[in-house]
């Protein structure tokens, strides 16, 4: 008993565990993906791999699966977040959904000048974040933080971890050579991070200038929108730095 569908929850996994879904999660199983007592599913935790679960029960307002035996062990994954001035919900929904499948482990909003937008739905985000690992055939899903300010950002910040700062003005590198200059630092952990619509402010720009693991870098002529900017820097940091080069899991079907 094979299946493609696969569903994120928050149980230990292990040979014969029993699952319990409350009624968002079995609605998804019944009327979204149309699925049945008897029908098969993969269920990951982000802890314990994937594994090959059974619905013994579904109604409306639960359901139950049995799970049967491990389908991949868990895995090592970059460690890369994603720093963004929050976006209007259908950019920031969208923003989430690609950070995602980019393989992003941390999405943390951060409150800057020139931010437009005040409230962040992090339930609503949350979601996004884990139908789109359960898609992608992620093993884990990213982890969505409440907004900070710039200014307790840069503060509390860990020295460790390098900052790419995708940079519209200024002196910056080309994004492909600065990473280039790190290939031997690749487990190294990082983060992007991309401002708001309007741009930083001069004044966020200066303070992050005097930052040592701050790597302002260039995605070329052309002013990107935020989203678009947070799409193009991740993928180039994953080609070049993280799992670019891993294929997807094979998948077979019976």
């Amino acid at each position: 008993m094979k299946s493609q569908a696969r569903i994120h929850v928050g149980d230990a996994l292990g040979e014969g565990a029993e699952i319990r879904l409350d009624e968002r999660e079995a609605h998804h199983l019944r009327d979204v993906l149309r699925l049945a007592e008897g029908d098969g599913v993969a269920v990951f935790n982000g802890s314990d791999g994937e594994w090959e679960a059974v619905i013994v029960g579904i109604g409306k307002r639960s359901a139950k699966l049995i799970v049967g035996e491990r389908l991949r062990e868990q895995s090592t994954e970059p460690d890369l977040w994603l720093v963004f001035a929050p976006l209007k919900r259908a950019r920031i929904d969208t923003l989430v959904e690609k950070a995602t499948e980019l393989g992003v482990s941390l999405l943390q909003p951060v409150e800057t000048l020139h931010t437009a937008v005040e409230r962040v739905n992090l339930d609503r985000l949350g979601m996004i974040a884990a139908a789109a690992a359960e898609q992608c055939e992620r093993l884990t899903v990213p982890r969505v933080q409440p907004p900070v300010s710039f200014g307790k950002l840069l503060a509390e910040w860990p020295a460790q971890r390098r900052l790419l700062l995708c940079a519209e003005a200024g002196h910056a590198r080309p994004i492909a050579g600065a990473l280039q200059a790190h290939v031997n630092e690749s487990a190294a952990p990082w983060a992007v991070m991309i401002g708001p619509e309007g741009g930083f402010a001069r004044s966020e720009l200066d303070a992050l200038a005097k930052l040592p693991f701050v790597m302002p870098v260039g995605l070329g002529p052309r002013i990107l929108r935020a989203d678009t900017a947070a799409v193009a820097a991740l993928a180039c940091w994953q080609a070049i730095l993280g799992d670019g080069q891993q294929r997807p899991p094979h998948r077979s079907s019976a």
